[in-house]
């Protein structure tokens, strides 16, 4: 069991796979680094979630992609002096709780689980690695006796199912987990597409227009949200602007700060050409200094392995110590 806590524990993470785009930075990362001063952190690249879709690994860029994400982690503000930042790979106990709690979560919380039915439509075969993800999911966060998980709101059944499964262990085998609550991005939470503004900006999106990459260059860019969907009017109505509009002024207000009033009266009445180009501007200036940093942590290849070492070594000191209570608690050595 955990000792008494001084502060709340937050735990959350993202695949390395696809390209990390404006969505995972507004509505996570920058969550994550505001709050980082205030609580326990613990930032994990879920490589091993990356395995549900054998079909789309290629293992050399896994390992590149992994070590991208935790450099962009780095780059866009999260201090590794201040928070623990690692390869969930490199810490073999979210493996094995994710064993245990398979052992003891009915297959009826799976069934109902939103996000499997959207992932497995369309592939030819599905793994049962995609089927019980969400429970490898809870082991990441009860492994450190989370408290806060910074996540969009699209992921809060998971975090409701987490609730449920440590509620579950508990009734069978006396040991308590924490339960953990979800912790929303209030401003941009959901990032909708740039193709499609109905739809959740995504990684796994296969047209080019749909996000912005946290690496994309200014020219790439401008050319995106050049293309972003609007609507068939011609001017900003700040009355009633659009699901595109919104999104649209979404990202610029992520970006320039100041009040959702302030944006609306920036652009309100004003053509669509001249909002696209000032989310642009807003955007490449505030991604530049993100991109230079990345570029210097992967160029020192070995110090950024160094870092993740040391994290992982002290991620899995606290994950053992949860495991070790949890195998005297179902039997096992």
């Amino acid at each position: 069991m955990a000792g008494p806590k001084t502060r709340k524990t937050i735990f959350s993470g993202i695949q390395p796979t696809g390209v990390l785009h404006l969505g995972n930075l507004i509505g996570a990362i920058s969550l994550w680094v505001r709050e980082q001063d205030k609580h326990d952190n613990i930032f994990c690249v879920v490589d091993l979630h990356a395995l549900t879709i054998p079909e789309a690994i290629e293992a050399k860029r896994l390992r590149a992609s992994s070590l991208d994400v935790a450099a962009l982690y780095v780059a866009c503000g999260i201090d590794p002096d201040k928070s623990i930042i690692f390869l969930q790979s490199q810490v073999r106990e979210h493996a094995e709780l994710a064993w245990i709690l398979n052992c003891v979560t009915p297959m009826g919380w799976m069934n109902r689980m939103t996000q499997f039915k959207s992932k497995s439509e369309g592939q030819e075969s599905v793994g049962v690695g995609l089927y019980a993800y969400p429970i490898l999911q809870a082991a990441d966060i009860l492994l450190y006796h989370t408290d806060l998980v910074p996540v969009g709101e699209d992921q809060r059944q998971h975090v409701e199912i987490t609730q449920d499964i440590a509620q579950r262990f508990e009734g069978l085998f006396g040991y308590h987990f924490t339960r953990p609550e979800i912790m929303v991005q209030k401003v941009g939470a959901r990032v909708m597409g740039l193709d499609d503004p109905e739809a959740k900006m995504s990684k796994s999106s296969t047209n080019p227009r749909h996000a912005i990459g946290l690496l994309d260059e200014p020219a790439v860019i401008l050319k995106k949200l050049k293309s972003a969907k609007t609507d068939s009017r011609t001017a900003v109505d700040a009355e009633d602007p659009g699901a595109g509009v919104r999104n649209l002024l979404t990202i610029y207000h992520a970006f320039a700060g100041g009040s959702w009033d302030e944006a609306l009266r920036r652009f309100d009445g004003q053509g669509y050409g001249a909002l696209k180009t000032g989310v642009a501007e807003a955007v490449i200036a505030g991604l530049e200094p993100i991109q230079r940093r990345f570029h210097a942590l992967r160029s020192e290849e070995g110090e950024l392995m160094a870092m993740l070492g040391r994290s992982a070594e002290a991620a899995a000191a606290r994950a053992e110590a949860t495991m070790r209570d949890v195998r005297a608690a179902v039997g096992i050595w």
